[in-house]
């Protein structure tokens, strides 16, 4: 039996196959081979086409079927793992009426903060566990405001795995995992949240069929089977937003227990049993893929949007002739501290842990004899880490401990210099483990088709590659001195 797990991040489409019986990735594709475009029509704004989306589902799936020896009729489940937060609106026939308003598109923010205001603290601290900020609720109702036309010919709203889901299978459906990271979900109740809904004035008929996250959510119809090389019938048996994903594939589901990703964005996911607000909404709870009434499991999420594209941005202006591997290793070269150069890497929208605020991305202490390109790359790599902290610090102030993180080993995890400064200035040891997003969902998948019983039996031959554990690098200092330039921003 071979899982297909389909991983849409903002930059690529992610394709694994993976033996059921082994665990083993038995295929694995991207596309495409340059990072995908982010819309940005005004400052603030970024958009990507559903569309784009579904043609690059298809390509990096026919990619993987002519590359590698597997029989594309034996693939029994698809899972589906997405970016988070992200608007699709369709009409009554399936077709999308704009382009996604991604996760990192800040025009929503002041919609938000008023909703915040008018439904008051004890709904977003006991209900939704969250402010409505610029979550997928709050985009909705910039289209209600300031597209009205468009507005009016929604059928159905839902998260970018919604959509992929529905282009295999003609169905949509969501869950309350979805639900939850749009700001559409009361905790209390268990259900939609009629305060939101009510607040905004959404028609209830607009939210798809709610499913576990851990079932089928369709079969594959026969034309899409006919233009992936895959056969009918196949369940979509898993759809998780990349985080909840990510730590799914990395074993984390039991409270205590916490992922870290590094790739566009940054992420500290921790999931606990108990029911954690922020009340700056710095940090946001929500449902974990294993979440039910009976056995509560939510995910803390702290998002950095500034990680890993602001090493795209230095790559792009400091090293466009380098590798990612080679700009690691001069990063390497350079002292730690990177000789007073800082990094604010905070230039990719609205910070949630900022307060929504729009910092920028910022240099400080340049020294115009001293510093090279390779002071830049080490600079940003411990910026990023320093965020890192930062956000933690503030995971620690809502009673999260973690003895242990877990990560993949890739993107900026894939750097010497990144991992042991995380590592050093967080004083957490790191899990690496080989594993993506895509992984992650083909296991998702074999868990929602019944294959594995459970996410334990799934993983029960997972085991790390490497433990990195903190050093005598002393940082502190340079991270407070970090943190002064930081806070003379908020």
């Amino acid at each position: 039996m071979l899982l297909l797990g389909i991983d849409l991040g903002t930059s690529s489409i992610k394709i694994s196959v993976v033996d059921a019986s082994s665990g083993a990735i038995i295929g694995t594709s991207s596309y495409p081979p340059v990072e995908s475009e982010i819309i940005s029509l005004q400052s603030g704004w970024a958009e990507q086409s559903p569309e784009m989306w579904w043609n690059q589902v298809q390509q990096a799936i026919l990619i993987c079927n002519t590359q590698y020896a597997y029989n594309p009729a034996d693939i029994a489940a698809i899972g589906i793992a997405y970016q988070m937060h992200g608007l699709v609106i369709t009409d009554k026939d399936h077709r999308s009426l704009r382009n996604s308003i991604i996760w990192c598109d800040s025009r929503a923010v002041e919609i938000g903060e008023e909703a915040a205001a008018v439904l008051g603290e004890s709904c977003l601290q006991e209900r939704l566990l969250n402010s409505p900020g610029n979550f997928t609720a709050s985009k909705l109702a910039w289209v209600k405001k300031n597209e009205p036309g468009l507005y009016a010919k929604i059928d159905k709203v839902m998260l970018p795995g919604d959509f992929i889901a529905m282009k295999l299978t003609g169905e949509i459906t969501t869950s309350s995992s979805a639900l939850s990271e749009g700001i559409f979900w009361d905790f209390k109740k268990n259900g939609l949240s009629d305060d939101v809904m009510n607040y905004f004035g959404f028609d209830h008929s607009m939210i798809p069929q709610i499913r576990p996250v851990f079932s089928s959510h369709g079969t594959l119809l026969k034309s899409a089977a006919d233009l992936l090389g895959l056969k009918p019938g196949v369940p979509v048996a898993y759809k998780s937003g990349d985080q909840p994903n990510n730590a799914l594939s990395l074993n984390v589901t039991r409270p205590g227990e916490v992922a870290a990703t590094a790739g566009t964005s940054g992420v500290i996911y921790g999931v606990t049993d108990q029911l954690v607000c922020d009340k700056g909404s710095r940090v946001n709870t929500f449902a974990h893929v294993n979440h039910s009434a009976n056995e509560q499991r939510l995910g803390v999420l702290l998002c950095i949007n500034g990680a890993g594209s602001m090493n795209r941005w230095a790559k792009a202006r400091f090293g466009d002739s380098l590798s990612y591997e080679q700009m690691n290793s001069a990063a390497a070269d350079i002292p730690a501290g990177s000789n007073g150069l800082r990094i604010l890497p905070f230039g990719n929208g609205a910070e949630r842990m900022l307060h929504n605020r729009i910092v920028g991305a910022q240099l400080h202490g340049i020294d115009l004899n001293t510093h090279t390109n390779a002071h830049i790359f080490r600079a940003v790599q411990e910026g990023i880490a320093f965020s890192f902290r930062y956000g933690l610090d503030i995971l620690r102030e809502n009673g999260m401990e973690p003895a242990v993180i877990r990560a993949g080993r890739s993107n900026l995890f894939l750097s010497d210099v990144f991992t042991q400064t995380f590592v050093n200035i967080t004083g957490i040891p790191v899990e690496l483990y080989e594993n993506d997003g895509s992984y992650g969902a083909a296991v998702g998948a074999g868990i929602g088709s019944g294959l594995f019983k459970s996410a334990a039996e799934a993983f029960v031959n997972k085991k790390p590659i490497k433990l990195v554990e903190p050093d005598a690098t002393a940082l502190e200092e340079d991270y407070l001195d970090w943190r002064a330039l930081l806070e003379k921003q908020l």
